[in-house]
């Protein structure tokens, strides 16, 4: 039976970059990991050993930097983009190239004083990552994924969970009062083509107003189950913001027990819980237009 090389690629994985931006005494910090992923005519390499197509990957380590101190950080989709766009079009060998970046966020450390005082003190903003994926060939396609992950929320009430099958292996109680927490991990593609995604597309407002739109429809919604909640927060997201069309989630359930403080000789009216880290219920799905453009590769 025939052997044949089947689909691969190759690239430089968690290139950390940190860009401080000085202005005067007043400092401002761009914090990104940075993985880059190449394809293209690499038969040769696998095959034979030879090098000749392979751009190195520590190569690829040192654009990241180069292109942060020449270009700067703005927002992380426009770097992957630049990135990107920067390898298809520059190596004949390379015909797709896939650039991920996640960002980590820093809040400036207020200090009394006035102004004049130096601001160069920051502390981590959180447990939330921005996140984006975007995918460039020698065709001029290019699909953007904007993201975010870690985002926990909690609703202490107005969730229930009950109807669902019994069977002789079920020991979980219907309730029509429960904490519902969970860390949403959320992904979505935007609409636009290759020539769209210009210096005028502004990634930042649509990443915020996708957040916001997450989080109202997440405040906002009755929730019979987390796969309800889901759907609520992707359709919130889809129907306010034109330039999404599709959106994909990873929400694990932070299940929170009602703790029985009955041999205490004490009452518990959905007071005191237990926090249990695992195992938990992992809700995944996706919210799309009924017309959203096929880009499969977009997700890989």
């Amino acid at each position: 039976m025939p052997v044949i090389l089947g689909p691969n690629r190759y690239g430089k994985a968690e290139t950390r970059v940190v860009r401080v931006v000085r202005d005067g005494g007043v400092h401002h910090i761009k914090d990104i990991n940075v993985s880059s992923a190449l394809s293209g005519d690499m038969a040769d390499v696998h095959l034979t050993g030879s090098n000749e197509a392979v751009l190195p990957t520590d190569t690829q380590k040192n654009t990241a930097f180069a292109f942060a101190r020449k270009h700067g950080i703005g927002q992380i989709e426009d770097f992957a983009l630049l990135l990107a766009r920067h390898y298809v079009g520059s190596q004949p060998t390379i015909g797709h190239a896939r650039v991920e970046i996640e960002e980590y966020g820093w809040r400036r450390i207020p200090v009394s004083g006035g102004p004049s005082e130096p601001r160069h003190s920051f502390v981590r903003d959180g447990q939330e990552v921005r996140t984006c994926v975007v995918h460039h060939d020698e065709d001029g396609r290019t699909t953007v994924v904007s993201g975010l992950k870690d985002l926990v929320v909690l609703n202490s009430t107005g969730s229930e969970f009950h109807g669902y099958i019994e069977d002789e292996y079920t020991t979980l109680k219907p309730t029509t009062d429960r904490i519902l927490a969970t860390a949403v991990s959320a992904q979505w593609r935007h609409s636009g083509e290759s020539h769209d995604f210009g210096a005028s597309y502004d990634f930042g407002t649509s990443y915020d107003e996708v957040r916001r739109c997450l989080l109202e429809a997440f405040a906002g919604t009755h929730s019979l189950s987390l796969q309800q909640t889901l759907y609520a927060m992707g359709r919130r997201v889809l129907d306010t913001r034109e330039e999404v069309c599709e959106i994909r989630f990873a929400m694990p359930n932070k299940h929170h027990f009602l703790v029985d403080l009955a041999p205490f000789g004490l009452d518990n009216d959905n007071e005191v819980y237990y926090a249990a880290d695992r195992p938990y219920g992992l809700i995944e799905g996706a919210v799309l237009r009924d017309d959203a453009p096929d880009a499969a590769f977009a997700w890989e």
